[in-house]
């Protein structure tokens, strides 16, 4: 009896636990002036996940913004620290400046609170070690989301150079850029802070320059670069008066050069990279359509296979990851190894373009 007792005991565990891990991430939002809101706003609804709580310290913002009338309003705080005390989420998304995710991670850190902020980690590298020295105290994943890391595109580059079929890599060129934040219609909330260089730490260098830094740290497996040289430039000071608007970023790699270009000054908007090695080349044009050359044999445009699940999607991915359903590998996109090493580059590479000179690693 007392055996059948214990059988029915550690069954009922089982199946609460099970019942635990299919229930929805608990997940709170802090701040809610960065654009890409909108990434939650489109699957609020989708059951992957469960807003519990939103803190904004701006009056005027908290009470009108992307998430409004979708959400209780007693759902929304003034204060951080209250709001993850009260509402007890298992992770925070931030969506403020790039500034704040330190102290985002300041105050979630200590409670145990998993983060995910949007790219780059941090405006430059003593608040990316603060951030890193909490994640490794406190035992939390702190993960940084890029849409580039969704492209099936790029997923699958990074196939094809694993399994040697273009050679040792000599030379990544990155393009990231659009007309410019204000040219788009980015609203005042966002660029109030996107333009500001405290609290973006630059303007195009940083906006889009931590794109190509996040490829190229994954595509070379976390190698160290040997040197990082940029040009920053100013070709819109009346619309941008304090940040640059475009940049180049030559990073250095022993046997690779892989070039950045960042900028918010193109007649259109894009996001592709061109990857060639010893024996062939890929070339990633949209989130879905790419070419090779391999084998002394072009490809043509074709689509990448399709991501499965959940690493076809950043939140059905931070799920998987908070929930120990899969583990980030050293360097990758989302990794705060690969993110650390985003913020170092772009740090010399603001450095450089102050001196004119490169800087060393």
């Amino acid at each position: 009896m007392k055996r059948l007792l214990l059988t029915l005991s550690i069954l009922a565990v089982c199946a609460l636990a099970m019942q635990a891990d299919e229930a929805p991430l608990r997940l709170a939002v802090a701040g809610i002036t960065h654009g890409h809101l909108g990434e939650v706003v489109r699957r609020i609804n989708r059951g992957d996940f469960q807003i519990v709580g939103v803190a904004e310290p701006r009056d005027e913002y908290r009470a009108k913004n992307d998430l409004t009338g979708r959400l209780p309003q007693n759902l929304f705080y003034a204060d951080l620290g209250q709001m993850l005390d009260e509402t007890k989420p298992e992770v925070v998304v931030a969506y403020g400046s790039i500034y704040d995710h330190l102290a985002v991670v300041e105050a979630c850190a200590p409670r145990g609170v998993h983060v995910m902020v949007e790219k780059p980690l941090a405006v430059n590298v003593k608040a990316a070690k603060r951030i890193e020295q909490l994640a490794k105290k406190y035992g939390i994943k702190v993960l940084t989301n890029y849409e580039t890391t969704w492209y099936s595109t790029n997923q699958h580059a990074r196939r094809l150079i694993d399994d040697g079929r273009i050679g040792d890599i000599r030379r990544i060129n990155i393009y990231d850029g659009h007309e410019g934040p204000k040219e788009i219609g980015c609203g005042p909330m966002f660029t109030e802070w996107l333009t500001d260089p405290v609290l973006n730490g630059g303007g195009a260098v940083v906006d889009f320059g931590c794109y190509g830094a996040n490829l190229a740290t994954w595509l070379l497996h976390g190698k160290q670069p040997t040197s990082v040289y940029a040009v920053l430039k100013q070709h819109k000071p009346e619309v941008y008066p304090r940040v640059d608007d475009d940049a180049t970023i030559i990073v250095e790699y022993p046997g690779c050069t892989v070039q950045i270009m960042a900028s918010w000054c193109w007649p259109k908007g894009r996001k592709d990279m061109y990857i060639y090695g010893s024996r062939g080349s890929i070339f990633q044009l949209t989130p879905s359509r790419m070419e090779t050359r391999m084998d002394g044999q072009d490809s043509g445009q074709f689509d990448a296979p399709r991501l499965d699940a959940p690493y076809d999607d950043s939140f059905r991915f931070l799920r998987a990851v908070v929930r120990n359903e899969i583990s980030l590998p050293p360097y990758d996109l989302s990794s705060l190894e690969n993110n650390m090493m985003v913020v170092r580059i772009l740090d010399a590479a603001r450095r450089s373009a102050k001196t004119g000179k490169a800087v060393r690693f």
